[in-house]
């Protein structure tokens, strides 16, 4: 996952709070946080490992909180929430970044993010073939990582 450098991260918290002053929502130092912690996260992070990080900076934010404001975060369209078949959501920023895709491991949970032009060119092709107007997709392949492979087979 590409993280967001700080300017990018600011402007991000920026929005934030103009979104929820545009729907009348409280701004507060916890939604903040919550905010700060996935604009500069280096991976998708769960609520649990969003309360970690919380809690490994020393702040106390509740779980009902972290779930409204990652709710709000969603709507704003700073934040996508991946459901990777764990039972449980995982979220990264919206940054300016080119469209990317999904590795899935289904051993140990690793998502790595691949871009690929050809795959982008085939999306609209493969939509028309079929009568589709091509207007979004969302690509996660499931599979088993290098990592866990080697674990189990010995080297590649």
């Amino acid at each position: 996952m590409a993280r967001l450098d700080k300017a990018e991260a600011a402007s991000h918290s920026e929005r934030f709070r103009r979104y929820l002053r545009e729907h009348h929502q409280p701004v507060t130092r916890q939604r903040d946080l919550v905010a700060q912690v996935i604009f500069l996260a280096e991976d998708h992070l769960s609520v649990e490992g969003i309360r970690r990080e919380l809690r490994d900076q020393g702040e106390r934010v509740g779980t009902a909180t972290v779930y409204r404001t990652l709710e709000l975060l969603v709507e704003s369209s700073l934040v996508r929430a991946h459901d990777f078949g764990e039972g449980f959501k995982r979220y990264e920023p919206m940054a300016a970044q080119a469209a990317h895709e999904h590795l899935i491991c289904q051993r140990c949970g690793r998502v790595v993010e691949f871009a690929n032009e050809r795959l982008e060119r085939m999306l609209p092709i493969l939509a028309d073939e079929h009568g589709f107007q091509h207007q979004r997709h969302r690509l996660e392949i499931y599979g088993v990582c290098r990592d866990c492979r080697q674990r189990e087979l010995g080297p590649l």
